[in-house]
C-alpha cells in the first residue's frame, strides 16, 4: 500500500467519523511519510504494519511524541516579545498564534521599463528560533504546527510547489501542476492547498514616466492594473498531492479590461475550510467559489469581514473590524459577524490575528510617532493596554524594504 492510499484510507475513516483534520494534519502525514521512509529493511514487515495502523486509523494516533521537538513548542510561554528588534530576529509568539516568518520586497529591474516585485524572506528555524533569510522562495505560506511550509521557486508562475520541512531545511516533496502557481495557502486544518494560477507573473511591474502614487518621485515602478492575468485555482489534498484545478474568469469591462479586482488577486480558504474566495472591489468585498469554481453565496459569518486579516475569532462569534480611527491612540472595531454591528472597539492600527477569543495581534504606533512606524503589539478586548511584540517598523507605507509579517498556529 502506497503513501497516497495510506492518506486516502485515512481521510475516508475520518469522515465517517465525522470528525475535522486537527491543525497539525499536514504535519502528521509528512511525519508518516517520513518514518516510512528510514524504515530499515530488517524489520521492513514490522514498519509496514505499523505505518498501516497509523494511516488507517487516523492523524488522531500519532501524538508526534516521536517527532523531534521544534522551536515553537520548547518555549511554550503565553507571550514571547522582542521589542528592540525590528525586524525580528528571534522567534515572537502569543498564545498559540506565532510569527512563522516575515517578508520584504522591492523591485528588480529586468529591463529599462519593466521590472519584478521580489520578496525576500526570512523563515523561523525550528531548531534554532532564529528568523533566518532565504532567497529559493519567491512565495510561501506556513501551515499549522509550524513544522511545513508550502514554497513557490523563482520565477513565477511556478510549475511545482514544495513542501519544505521547517525544521531540516530540506523540501520533502514536490507537488507538479499543469498550470503557473503563483500563490500558495493552507486551509485553516492544514489539510489541503489552494494554489492560484495567473498566465503571467502577477508581480511583474512597469516604469512610469508620471508621479503615480504621489511621492514626488517621476519613476515609479507600478503594475498594469488594466488587467489581471489571474485563470482560477487547484484545491490540492496536502497528503496525497492530488487536485483539481478550476477556471475562474477575471471580470471584463466593454474594452476587455480586467475590473474588480487586483493584478495579484490570490485565493483562500473560507473559515470553515468548505469554499474558497478572493477579494473584490464591490460590496461585500469577497467572491465565493465551491471547489470547482462555481461561484457561491457568501457564508453568513463573513460577510462583514471584507479586508481585515485577522477575520473571525477561534469561535466564530467576534469579526475583526476596520480602524475606527483616533487622534491620540488608534484603534479598531470587533464587530458581530453575522450584523457588523460594532461589538468593542480595541487598541490596533491594523488587526492581523487572533490569538485567542479576547486577544489579537496588531499593527500599532507609539503615541505621537508617526503613523507609518508601526510595531506589532498584543491587544484585549476591554483594556487599552498594549504589549509590545516587537520593535517598530520604519519608511512609508508600500515603500521597499518594510517587513510584512506572516503567521500560523503553533
Amino acid at each position: 500500500m502506497n503513501m497516497d492510499q495510506l492518506v486516502r484510507d485515512a481521510l475516508r475513516e475520518q469522515a465517517a467519523q465525522a470528525t475535522t483534520a486537527p491543525p497539525d494534519f499536514a504535519n502528521r502525514v509528512l511525519a508518516v511519510r517520513r518514518r516510512r521512509r528510514n524504515s530499515t529493511i530488517a524489520g521492513a514487515a514490522l514498519a509496514t504494519a505499523v505505518a498501516v495502523a497509523v494511516g488507517v486509523a487516523g492523524p488522531a494516533m500519532n501524538d508526534g511524541k516521536d517527532e523531534p521537538k521544534l522551536a515553537s513548542q520548547l518555549d511554550r510561554s503565553d507571550i514571547i516579545a522582542h521589542p528592540d528588534q525590528t525586524p525580528p530576529r528571534d522567534l515572537i509568539a502569543a498564545g498559540s498564534t506565532a510569527l512563522a516568518a516575515y517578508y520584504t520586497q522591492a523591485t528588480v529591474k529586468e529591463t529599462a521599463d519593466r521590472g519584478v516585485s521580489k520578496r525576500t524572506y526570512h523563515l523561523l528555524n525550528q531548531k534554532t528560533g532564529k528568523y533566518v533569510k532565504t532567497t529559493k522562495w519567491s512565495f510561501l505560506d506556513v501551515a499549522p504546527g509550524m513544522r511545513t511550509a508550502a514554497v513557490l521557486e523563482q520565477g513565477l508562475p511556478a510549475k511545482r510547489i514544495g513542501l519544505l520541512n521547517l525544521l531540516t531545511g530540506e523540501v520533502e516533496r514536490w507537488i507538479p501542476v499543469d498550470r503557473g502557481v503563483a500563490g500558495v495557502e493552507f486551509s485553516p486544518d492544514g489539510s489541503k492547498l489552494v494554489a492560484t494560477t495567473y498566465s503571467k507573473n502577477p508581480d511583474l511591474r512597469f516604469r512610469q514616466d508620471r508621479d503615480a502614487d504621489g511621492d514626488d518621485n517621476p519613476n515609479d515602478w507600478m503594475p498594469d492594473y488594466q488587467k489581471s492575468d489571474r485563470t482560477g485555482f487547484y484545491v490540492i489534498d496536502v497528503g496525497s498531492g492530488e487536485g483539481s484545478w478550476s477556471q475562474v474568469a477575471v471580470p471584463e469591462d466593454d474594452e476587455g479590461f480586467g475590473i474588480g479586482i487586483n493584478v495579484r488577486e490570490d485565493f483562500a480558504f473560507s473559515e470553515d475550510d468548505k469554499l474558497v474566495y478572493s477579494r473584490v472591489a464591490s460590496n461585500p468585498g469577497r467572491q465565493y467559489y465551491d471547489f470547482e469554481g462555481n461561484e457561491a453565496a457568501v457564508p453568513e459569518k463573513e460577510k462583514h469581514l471584507r479586508y481585515v486579516e485577522a477575520g473571525l475569532s477561534p469561535n466564530g462569534k467576534l469579526a475583526a473590524g476596520d480602524f475606527a480611527g483616533g487622534a491620540k491612540t488608534t484603534a479598531s472595531w470587533i464587530n458581530d459577524p453575522v450584523t457588523g454591528k460594532h461589538l468593542h472597539k480595541i487598541r490596533g492600527q491594523q488587526l492581523l490575528a487572533w490569538v485567542d477569543n479576547k486577544r489579537l495581534i496588531a499593527w500599532d504606533i507609539a503615541q505621537g510617532d508617526n503613523e507609518f512606524h508601526n510595531g506589532l503589539v498584543l491587544v484585549t478586548i476591554g483594556s487599552d493596554k498594549t504589549v509590545p511584540l516587537s520593535g517598530s517598523r520604519k519608511g512609508n507605507d508600500g515603500a521597499d524594504g518594510r517587513w510584512q509579517p506572516v503567521f500560523a498556529t503553533r
